[in-house]
């Protein structure tokens, strides 16, 4: 006589490897994108700074946040989709994939960490779902480079990446780490503590050390040096406009997050250069995991 609870579980729980080849492949990429977003998320998650951002915020500045993380989702799958892309139509969908899976990561740790309840106001649940979903996002769309199987035997690598998707890629992680740091009342204290020359020389540390890690460290998936170009090219090119970008950065999420309000000049570019440092590591280390 068969077993009964054996075939209730035949057909109550179909089996992965009975699925569509295809279906099966972006079952497991959606898994690891949402461990990716647990794992590069969950610090924000667990950071009342950022409760507070999703309660106060002004929501024009949200929105804008909200939309220019979405076209960051769109720019980055097309580097680091969900399987096996066939055009734009499939970067868009990784890209919102990648957002809802964020979204849904911090619905759910939010609810189990009590920062949700049923007590508060729609704007309250959607604002603080807003300034966490980008990051997590993020780590969704990431979690495909660092969690991905590696490729089979015959298949072929991705394309070299044009000058102007390097400088995108670095950017994207100049965003996800500066997002981290950004929220807390650390960099406005370090801001306070800090002379001139000491923001001038941690400038000059963060273009070392994202030069270094890029190029010279020896980490795996480093950037090979580009042929027939000398230092000071790749030095400008690279490494000194990736730094840029890390300042560029850094102001926008300091004036998203509203520490550039009624503060003085002087403040905001030494508060600009601090959060410059972890934002070029950001740079940095996003184009040797990218």
């Amino acid at each position: 006589m068969e077993n009964p609870r054996g075939n209730a579980r035949v057909f109550l729980l179909p089996r992965l490897n009975d699925m569509n080849p295809a279906n099966r492949d972006y079952a497991l990429e959606l898994a690891r994108a949402a461990a990716g977003a647990i794992l590069f998320a969950f610090p924000l998650l667990m950071t009342m700074e950022m409760w507070w951002l999703g309660f106060g915020m002004d929501r024009l500045r949200l929105a804008l946040f909200v939309s220019l993380g979405l076209l960051l989702l769109i720019g980055l799958s097309t580097r680091v989709g969900f399987g096996a892309d066939t055009g734009w139509r499939d970067d868009l969908l990784d890209a919102f994939s990648a957002y809802l899976v964020g979204v849904l990561v911090s619905l759910g740790l939010l609810v189990l960490f009590g920062v949700l309840d049923p007590a508060m106001s729609v704007g309250e649940w959607v604002g603080k779902l807003a300034v966490q979903s980008i990051p997590a996002g993020i780590g969704a769309i990431l979690a495909r480079a660092q969690f991905a199987a590696p490729p089979e035997e015959g298949q072929e690598d991705q394309p070299p990446a044009s000058y102007g998707a390097e400088l995108f890629v670095m950017l994207a992680g100049a965003v996800y780490v500066a997002f981290n740091v950004a929220p807390t009342d650390e960099i406005q204290l370090i801001a306070h503590l800090v002379t001139p020359w000491h923001a001038i020389l941690l400038a000059l540390v963060s273009v070392l050390l994202l030069h270094l890690l890029v190029y010279a460290l020896g980490f795996t998936g480093q950037e090979a040096w580009p042929k027939d170009t000398g230092f000071f090219t790749v030095f400008f090119r690279f490494s000194l406009a990736g730094y840029g970008l890390s300042l560029a950065v850094s102001f926008y999420i300091l004036w998203t997050f509203g520490r550039t309000d009624l503060t003085g000049l002087a403040e905001v570019l030494t508060m600009t250069v601090i959060l410059g440092f972890p934002s070029a590591l950001g740079a940095a280390t996003a184009r040797l995991i990218v």
